[in-house]
């Protein structure tokens, strides 16, 4: 047995770390797409602008989001792999940050998405604006557990941290500020909107410097299949460039037609 099929027999058995109640874990075991189609996706470069062409021919178009949108904590850093969703809300109890601090009341539940990550997973956050959704602490439990980085609509804090350990975070927002007593997560594994892409547990995040895709699973053996196409076309024709070719030679100038 591999040690990525025993961590997946692990998860499948586990239960909520009590930090949120077990109904509102709406999947302990999701369904990850085939590895072999992620690895395709890893061999290109540039991934997210091929991986959007391909979105945006089947009009997927609102399942990319920019970087300006969702800001990389690293530069160079590349993730392809299968999100983990956790979906939190600001508290309405009528209490103050401060008065829940002194009762130690905290709702931020993260932890229960890492506690059910694998090798190569993509923790998939909609969060809170104005606080910080998670910090370095979290970011090395994740990295701990084997998943690569985050995506967080909302704030995140302790960007260095987050780096030391090599956890890609791509947010919306950085502060210090802790939504620790600000925040309830209300579900894990469930749908997550992020800035208009409709996300599930399972679907595949490709993210780097230019911004993120958020691939549906069902569509993946087509994008893939597309990604390819399209990254060999490119490929020559950056080639006939390379060589001197005449700008208006076919495989030179832009197609006219979809590739």
């Amino acid at each position: 047995m591999t040690s990525l099929q025993a961590k997946k027999e692990e998860v499948s058995v586990k239960q909520s770390l009590g930090r949120i109640a077990p109904e509102r874990i709406t999947q302990f075991e999701i369904e990850r797409p085939d590895q072999a189609l992620i690895d395709k996706l890893k061999t290109i470069g540039d991934p997210t602008s091929t991986v959007a062409d391909a979105l945006d021919d089947l009009g997927l178009d609102k399942q990319i989001v920019s970087a300006s949108t969702l800001v990389p904590g690293m530069h160079g850093k590349v993730m392809i792999g299968p999100a983990v969703t956790i979906r939190n809300v600001p508290l309405t109890d009528n209490l103050s940050p401060l008065q829940r601090a002194n009762r130690g009341s905290i709702k931020l539940a993260e932890i229960e998405a890492h506690n059910l990550s694998i090798e190569g997973d993509v923790l998939v956050m909609e969060g809170v604006h104005g606080v910080s959704n998670m910090g370095g602490v979290s970011s090395e439990i994740s990295r701990r557990q084997g998943a690569q980085g985050a995506i967080v609509s909302g704030g995140v804090r302790d960007v260095d941290h987050s780096r030391s350990v090599d956890y890609g975070v791509w947010a919306s927002e950085r502060t210090p500020l802790t939504g620790k007593w600000r925040i309830e997560t209300i579900e894990v594994n469930g749908p997550v909107k992020i800035f208009g892409a409709h996300v599930e547990p399972g679907d595949v995040v490709v993210a780097d410097d230019t911004g993120v895709c958020f691939i549906p699973r069902r569509f993946l053996p087509i994008v893939v299949e597309n990604v390819l196409r399209k990254s060999d076309i490119e490929e020559r024709r950056l080639e006939a460039i390379r060589a001197g070719v005449a700008l208006s030679a076919p495989n030179v100038r832009q197609p006219d037609e979809r590739c």
